[in-house]
């Protein structure tokens, strides 16, 4: 990593490599649990992304991604201050789902609860073996508040979200992969390696084609069939229009872009 970068504060470390950010939960002895402070600092961060970063990384120092929520920040906290307090969350995680470039999640150990749902409002996430996927909250008495009930049944369904946190079951990582939790899994201590080298990839696609595939493509997928169909024109259109695609495909046609292969 070739330059580090001024991070928001201590919880959080902030590297760049080339055109990639690279964001480290830095709460190792809590096993990275969120706190008021880390989501805001996570909040800053992605609210300043310098302009020619083409994509993020967000990963956990030492051995986990994260626990969760911190539990003790709950105490005390009336039913207002809960609503606000989730609300700040979703705020938070909507930047992050939002961003203008891809963000990749790189897991390892624990991705329970609130850093669950902190890895579904990315938008690629590789888990390496040591990786296992919770929702406490039921045992806890208290529910998901970090979007998660809205994140986590379209890529696991809402039974099997019910059943984690009713039961308290524990998906590992190879499980979990075959159910959606992961697009990618790794060999041991692979998931940042492997994350920071798709990034430099996604972050070499035309800006506006990646724009087009964050924004455009959920609306696309939940909209009425004649709806998403207009929009996907529309979107088309606007991007075979920019000089960036005009040149990619120039550059195409007189050979001197590769075809595609398979791996």
């Amino acid at each position: 990593m070739n330059q580090t970068v001024a991070a928001a504060a201590a919880m959080l470390q902030i590297e760049t490599q080339g055109r990639v950010l690279i964001v480290g939960l830095n709460r190792p002895a809590k096993r990275n649990a969120l706190n008021d402070g880390l989501i805001l600092d996570i909040e800053r961060c992605f609210a300043s992304l310098p302009e020619d970063i083409g994509a993020v990384v967000v990963h956990g120092i030492g051995g986990h991604f994260s626990a969760g929520l911190d539990l003790s920040e709950l105490t005390e906290r009336d039913a207002t201050a809960g609503l606000m307090h989730s609300r700040m969350w979703h705020r938070v995680f909507d930047i992050i789902q939002h961003c203008r470039v891809p963000v990749i999640a790189a897991l390892q150990g624990a991705v329970i609860g609130g850093g669950l749902e902190l890895a579904c409002s990315t938008h690629i996430r590789v888990a390496d073996p040591s990786v296992y996927y919770a929702l406490p909250e039921g045992s806890r008495g208290i529910f998901v508040g970090g979007g998660g009930s809205m994140r986590l049944p379209r890529l696991i369904g809402v039974h099997r979200m019910a059943d984690m946190m009713l039961t308290g079951r524990v998906y590992k990582a190879e499980e979990g992969m075959s159910l959606g939790f992961a697009q990618y899994l790794t060999e041991a201590g692979g998931a940042l390696p492997k994350a920071i080298e798709l990034a430099e990839r996604v972050a070499q696609n035309a800006p506006l084609t990646n724009f087009a595939v964050l924004q455009a493509l959920p609306l696309i997928a939940e909209a009425s069939p004649q709806t998403g169909l207009m929009l996907e024109a529309l979107m088309a259109s606007v991007a075979q229009s920019d000089q960036e695609a005009k040149n990619r495909i120039r550059d195409f046609l007189e050979r001197k872009a590769g075809k595609v292969k398979p791996g």
